[in-house]
């Protein structure tokens, strides 16, 4: 498990995917949403803008991030 600290209210999930390098782009980060790839507390999110805050765990490729 990833754990990522935040210091605002919340993180972008794309910028999330890209800050904790499960994707190497911009680009990559929204396909992977798109698609359907991406689940944020167990349910898939297909909003590339959703807003993560701490305490919301996001799962992609078999990765666990745990925001704080």
């Amino acid at each position: 498990m990833i754990e990522f600290e935040i210091d605002a209210e919340f993180i972008p999930l794309i910028s999330l995917l890209k800050a904790t390098g499960l994707v190497e782009n911009g680009g990559e980060a929204q396909a992977v949403v798109t698609e359907g790839l991406v689940t944020c507390n167990g349910e898939v999110e297909l909003r590339k803008r959703f807003k993560v805050r701490p305490g919301t765990k996001v799962e992609f490729a078999g990765r666990v991030i745990k925001v704080i």
